[in-house]
């Protein structure tokens, strides 16, 4: 990446200095400001990083005003109809799709290490049978790094390519027996003739009484929401793994940082709070009332789902859930009346001038929530499907990030508002 030659100067009490501009291959163009505290004695203040580049990236491409999002530029839209998840995981690792041959090699490779340690199965009669599954999953996956510590070099890019197989192979694994020991249920081990998508959800639902049959509708369902929260460049979990990963931490940890970071409500709670919306709404003629409500700003309520931080468009993503969320509601014959109220909150305010100067559209969690309870996951379970997902990401930018010479130990400033020096006075002398 070389600067361009157009710079940007700032005069500061009478001193100028010139910075390097950047371009990226799309996007804005990127001041550098690396010099300007040595040369000024500035630093930049930008709570929640809105305007700071934090690193330099090839995965993912977003375009907020213009509704884009690529990974690796092919458009979102065009890898969740047309291809797969396995593949989709294999282009962020490798930058291109892969070949049919590089294809097999992969997805056997992921199935083959999906199996969990045995001692790692003991870990989850530690815990309550009322803990958050996303507690269970921090907790587990973080300890993996206990398991797999030999050589652990990441410099070394064969141990990087082995723990980035163990991280995505055994993710679900452990996420589908959090979800059967909140219910009680026995775990279940994973098979290998079984896509990924189609093998998670075997492991949450199989009854061992029964014969289990996949289903290639919610299958494929299951992959689509897999592809569509893979990556999504750097928000708040994955700025998690980033940083975490710039002390040269293990990527174990990293990831289960990244967990922790998209347990957040703001974060990856959001389509659980957009379900519950719905269910707050109840029925369709109640929707006017809370419209009205969402456009009075004394009122606290909000309406979930719709508009993003990034997006001021419409959320690429959220045309593909919504035709998904039909596909599953339709095959497994539920009338949800959650969806016709969620069908006509969308009709209504994507047809009310407060909404559209606002640019206030759907995104993707307005329609997940619904197709993941169609699918018989309880709203415990959201943010958990969502972090197997986003494993694949957080992979790709750890790699990215731990080979990039230009990459440091993440270190923000702060502005301080604290009391100035002052002497320390003996307790004797304080009243």
């Amino acid at each position: 990446m070389k600067p361009s030659k157009e710079k940007f100067t700032i005069t500061y009490k009478g001193k100028t200095i010139e910075l390097p501009v950047y371009h990226g291959r799309q996007g804005p163009d990127v001041v550098d400001i690396a010099r300007l505290y040595k040369e000024t004695g500035l630093f930049t203040y930008d709570p929640g990083y809105r305007s700071t580049a934090s690193c330099k990236s090839r995965i993912t491409f977003i375009d907020g005003d213009k509704g884009i999002l690529e990974y690796y530029g092919y458009p979102i839209d065009q890898l969740a109809r047309n291809g797969n998840f396995m593949e989709t995981c294999y282009l962020l690792l490798h930058g291109e799709l892969p070949t049919s041959v590089q294809y097999e090699e992969f997805n056997e490779d992921i199935m083959k290490h999906s199996m969990l340690h045995e001692q790692i199965v003991k870990f989850y009669s530690g815990f309550r049978r009322d803990a958050h599954p996303m507690a269970v999953l921090v907790g587990v996956f973080g300890a993996l790094s206990s398991f797999y510590h030999e050589h652990m070099n990441i410099d070394d890019p064969v141990f990087r390519n082995r723990a980035t197989v163990r991280m995505l192979a055994k993710m679900p694994t452990i996420a589908a027996m959090a979800y059967r020991y909140t219910l009680g249920w026995t775990f279940v081990d994973p098979r290998g003739d079984m896509s990924y998508a189609g093998n998670f959800l075997r492991m949450c639902f199989l009854n061992p009484m029964y014969e289990y049959e996949e289903d290639e509708v919610l299958s494929r369902a299951m992959d689509r929401i897999f592809i569509l929260h893979a990556d999504h460049e750097q928000n708040a979990s994955t700025s998690t793994v980033r940083l975490a990963s710039s002390s040269r931490a293990n990527p174990y940890a990293c990831v289960a940082a990244g967990v922790v970071s998209l347990w957040g409500p703001a974060h990856g709670g959001a389509n659980e709070a957009a379900l519950n919306m719905l269910k707050e709404i109840g029925t369709v003629d109640r929707i006017p009332h809370f419209i009205e409500r969402a456009k009075d700003k004394n009122d606290p309520f909000r309406l979930m789902g719709f508009g993003h931080r990034v997006y001021k468009n419409y959320d690429p993503r959220a045309k593909v859930m919504q035709q998904t969320a039909h596909e599953v509601l339709k095959h497994k014959g539920i009338d949800d009346p959650l969806l016709e109220v969620a069908m006509e909150l969308e009709r209504v305010a994507l047809s009310d001038d407060y909404f559209i100067e606002r640019k206030l559209y759907p995104n993707v969690d307005f329609y997940s929530g619904i197709t993941l309870r169609a699918m018989g996951f309880p709203s415990s379970m959201f943010t958990v499907m969502f972090a197997i997902a986003r494993t694949v990401g957080w992979v790709a930018q750890w790699r990215e990030g731990i080979t990039d010479p230009d990459q440091s130990i993440g270190r923000p400033r702060q502005i301080y508002l604290g009391p100035t020096m002052r002497d320390y006075v003996p307790m004797s002398e304080r009243g």
